[in-house]
């Protein structure tokens, strides 16, 4: 089955990225949400980082142009009725994920494959809110999507190779690299690097070093193009306590306990780069300084 139409739920950084990208390979998106504003700052955000490429002479303006004609913002889950692919975007969490298919499984045609963008999350779980559990496969994009170069490819129990194989072409013609990965908790990347960032922000609570010192080390003693700190505000710390909270529960293993500097983080409100605050202060999206309650008294 050829695709041509994809259908990305979800506006935020990632369900954003993945539209663009998919709109810069050529395909036809429809990009939903349930907000109107988070669906309007989608859109303007695509816009914005094409006519970035178009100023740095990586793209012409009639081709940034024609990206804008194939992309289609909707509130409503109607709209995917007729799509080839359904990729799934939204925050980590399996009864909304499986909400989401439940529905999107009853408007999309037999043919339509069913994917996620989960970092953590059973695809074989997800499935199993579907009648059509062969046609659910996890599509897991790395941020920022149109720079990172990799897209993890996870099958469930029930995937079948012909929905692997269509999948795999779609992020190839996407210009990625794809890996396939059993579904296993965090699969094979976020599986060695969030635990790495969660014993980071345990390095910084017990005191060891200082958050730009955390960073530091493992930018110039490991050759890291980002420290682990910076890393996790990039991501998301709540994204990063939630993905924790599943190894813990599912592996059972107190390696994968989540910090209790992360839980704080979170519970204060300090998310990452998305609330402005995190290990470091942002100030239009830009670092420019650590989050003073982490300065040492």
């Amino acid at each position: 089955m050829e695709i041509r139409k994809i259908f990305v739920v979800g506006s935020g950084l990632m369900g954003s990225g993945i539209a663009q990208t998919a709109l810069q390979y050529g395909y036809e998106v429809i990009l939903n949400d349930q907000s109107k504003a988070a669906l309007e700052r989608g859109q303007a955000g695509i816009s914005s980082r094409l006519d970035r490429l178009v100023e740095k002479g990586k793209m012409t303006a009639e081709a940034k142009e024609d990206c804008m004609k194939r992309l289609t913002v909707a509130t409503s889950v109607h709209t995917a009725s007729n799509v080839d692919l359904v990729i799934e975007a939204i925050y980590e969490n399996l009864d909304a994920k499986r909400a989401i298919f439940q529905q999107l499984d009853k408007i999309c045609d037999d043919r339509t494959i069913f994917a996620s963008n989960t970092s953590s999350i059973s695809m074989t779980s997800l499935a199993a809110a579907t009648a059509r559990p062969e046609k659910v496969v996890g599509l897991h994009f790395f941020s920022p999507v149109p720079v990172m170069g990799l897209v993890e490819i996870v099958y469930g129990l029930r995937t079948s190779q012909e929905t692997i194989d269509i999948v795999t072409s779609v992020g190839q013609h996407m210009g990625k690299r794809t890996i396939l990965a059993k579904d296993k908790p965090g699969f094979i990347v976020n599986r060695m690097l969030l635990p790495m960032l969660n014993e980071a922000v345990q390095v910084l609570d017990e005191d060891i070093g200082s958050v730009e010192d955390v960073d530091e080390g493992m930018m110039r003693g490991c050759n890291h193009p980002m420290g682990p700190l910076a890393l996790a505000d990039m991501i998301g710390l709540d994204i990063l306590l939630e993905v924790m909270e599943t190894f813990y529960i599912d592996l059972g293993d107190t390696k994968y306990r989540p910090a209790h500097l992360l839980r704080k983080m979170v519970a204060a409100g300090y998310l990452g780069r998305k609330s402005g605050a995190g290990f470091y202060v942002y100030e239009g999206g830009k670092k420019v300084g650590v989050n003073p309650v982490l300065v040492r008294k």
